[in-house]
């Protein structure tokens, strides 16, 4: 017994030491809300560094003419074990780094020397299960670091952002948690359970902060159950939730019918897996959901329009209130996300938000009202078409899956575009879109549990093939001008696209594919400038930012997590090899003069 307390003590007192010894974040300054609506040229302190999701930056000193001679600044070896699509932040010359398995870092943006380390199980209260509740840990304690096979269960998996505000650094957890820590000192200042994981709940993609709330879109819904997907807001300050948000219209409310006589229970799906966007002129935020689950709707059992599934939602961020809905494809049948960035342009005048989902088909919607305005089709998709007065859609012969049958359709479930971001440059008013060029034979097959802890995406046998007009290559990142859609320049790469796109005032744009490549293009001419190798796949959301006066290009690299692509390039690109281990983060920049 006295072994075991002196054990204990000895825990204890070893990470007391270790706390102690961590440095903390000289000098901060809390970000406002006027920060976050507007930040500082050099700082990136929202997901795509502006509410409006442009992923730009007004920074210069890299340009088309000495992008060339970047070179190495530093590296980082990130946590290891679990897919990583990560996005830093950097405010004040701080970078914070999302880390799979709920690992968040503080590093110097000027070196890459650790600050703090945010490691699950180290420096938090372990929060007690209430099941289907909200609950808050506000007073954070000690407590010894969970087991490797708890850790493994709960904590692995794809943390994309992460968000600032005030002096706190928010996130959400694969376990169905939002926790805030001091940004600081990475201390756990509260941790919020918003679902059951047991019921498959989880979160994919971290939160925005929009008037003090923080506000995060629910994933992992595929499986039956007696609750929907949905979207919450929560007390910046305590973590107590304040609005929620069903993402699935349930029996008898607005829009219910579009499921048919399907019970609550077996309305599946709609998650919202992608950060959202806000417009202060409008006081919206704008939210994209996923498809309905099973993908067919022969398998789901109706063949109504499933509301609120693949559509964009215009909330109030103090209430949750939904002001309006545009659902993109109603009644999706093919697993053709429109889940992702929603991105905020006025063009002549007009309010509007841009949107391209798996189809590779450009939306434009009035984001006052949610009216459609016209679509652009990149012409690669060969499923349906789209009314170009109305918006309507309308299937194209022989393309709606019915059980047993094969469906040939282009893109195959990976989609052309996904969860990589586009990003827009108003210097050039074009949006930069990475894409992955295949087609797909797939047959699916019926759903045999019908019941509570059943569902999911359904059964399919597929046979993936490169797209008829690829030339070959599985990759392509093209400009495409935003007042006609046309397609200005594209360039194509025999590996899929594996990164969401970054522009710059410098005449830049920035991407990289799972071949390991990294490259800087000329944002008119679609040229490469320049172009490196990295340790494993290009894979998440690059980033520049300010540090000591000079700037910096971020790129991650890693493993897993790259969506169909890890699945694709093997595949179909065979003669393509990629290290199967190391996440890591690397940074460039010019030469010191």
């Amino acid at each position: 017994m006295r072994i075991r307390f002196a054990t204990r003590i000895f825990a204890v007192l070893g990470f007391l030491a270790l706390w102690l010894g961590a440095q903390t974040v000289q000098n901060f300054r809390p970000v406002t809300e006027a920060m976050l609506r507007n930040p500082a040229p050099g700082d990136w302190v929202n997901w795509r560094r502006t509410d409006n999701a442009w992923g730009y930056s007004p920074l210069d000193q890299i340009t088309r003419d000495n992008v060339h001679q970047l070179q190495l600044a530093w590296s980082w070896a990130m946590d290891d074990t679990g897919a990583q699509e990560a996005t830093p932040l950097v405010y004040d010359g701080v970078m914070y780094l999302p880390n799979p398995r709920g690992v968040i870092q503080a590093l110097d943006a000027a070196t890459g020397d650790l600050i703090w380390e945010y490691r699950p199980g180290t420096n938090e209260a372990p929060v007690s299960p209430r099941a289907g509740g909200a609950e808050q840990t506000a007073i954070p304690r000690l407590s010894q670091r969970p087991t490797a096979a708890a850790e493994s269960d709960n904590l692995r998996g794809i943390q994309r952002n992460i968000a600032i505000y005030g002096d706190k650094i928010y996130a959400t957890t694969n376990d169905a948690h939002v926790i805030a820590l001091e940004a600081r000192t990475g201390r756990l200042v509260w941790d919020t359970r918003v679902a059951d994981s047991k019921l498959g709940y989880e979160y994919t993609s971290g939160p925005i902060v929009v008037r003090g709330k923080v506000i995060s879109g629910m994933a992992g819904c595929s499986r039956y159950k007696e609750d929907v997907c949905f979207i919450t807001g929560h007390d910046s300050d305590t973590g107590k939730e304040v609005w929620r948000t069903s993402t699935i219209a349930r029996p008898g409310e607005p829009g219910g019918n579009t499921w048919g006589d399907l019970p609550l229970a077996l309305r599946a799906g709609s998650d919202a897996w992608i950060p959202g966007s806000y417009d202060a002129a409008t006081n919206l935020v704008y939210w994209g959901t996923a498809q309905a689950k099973p993908w067919v709707r022969a398998v789901r059992g109706t063949d109504g329009a499933a509301l609120y599934t693949n559509s964009t939602l215009a909330l109030d961020p103090d209430t949750g209130k939904m002001k309006w809905y545009f659902q993109h494809i109603p009644g999706e049948t093919q697993d053709m996300d429109e889940v992702f960035e929603n991105i905020l342009i006025d063009v002549d005048g007009k309010k509007s938000l841009f949107k391209m989902g798996k189809l590779g088909i450009l939306w434009q919607l009035n984001r006052t009202d949610g009216a459609f305005i016209r679509s652009s089709d990149l012409g690669y998709q060969n499923i349906l078409d789209v009314d170009a007065r109305t918006g309507k859609v309308t299937y194209r012969a022989g393309k709606v899956p019915y059980i047993g049958d094969e469906v040939d359709m282009c893109p195959s479930t990976s989609g052309f575009k996904s969860w990589r971001a586009m990003a827009f440059n108003p210097q050039t008013n074009a949006l930069y879109v990475p894409l992955t060029l295949n087609c797909e034979k797939a047959t699916f097959s019926a759903l045999n549990d019908k019941k509570i802890g059943g569902g999911g995406t359904g059964p399919v046998k597929r046979t993936n093939y490169r797209h008829p007009a690829s030339g070959g290559n599985l990759g392509e990142f093209l400009a495409m001008d935003i007042r006609s859609g046309r397609v200005l320049w594209r360039q194509r790469t025999p590996s899929p696209s594996n990164t969401a796109a970054l522009t710059t005032a410098g005449g830049v744009a920035f991407g990289g594919d799972w071949d390991r490549h990294m490259y800087a293009y000329d944002a008119e001419s679609g040229k490469i400038l320049w172009e490196t190798r990295l340790p494993t796949s290009a894979q998440g959301f690059p980033i520049t930012y300010l540090a000591k006066g000079r700037q910096y290009v971020a790129m991650p690299a890693g493993i897993g997590g790259g969506s169909w692509s890890t699945l694709i390039a093997p595949e179909l690109a065979g003669q393509i090899r990629r290290p199967n281990s190391g996440n890591s983060l690397l940074v460039f920049a010019l030469p010191e003069k």
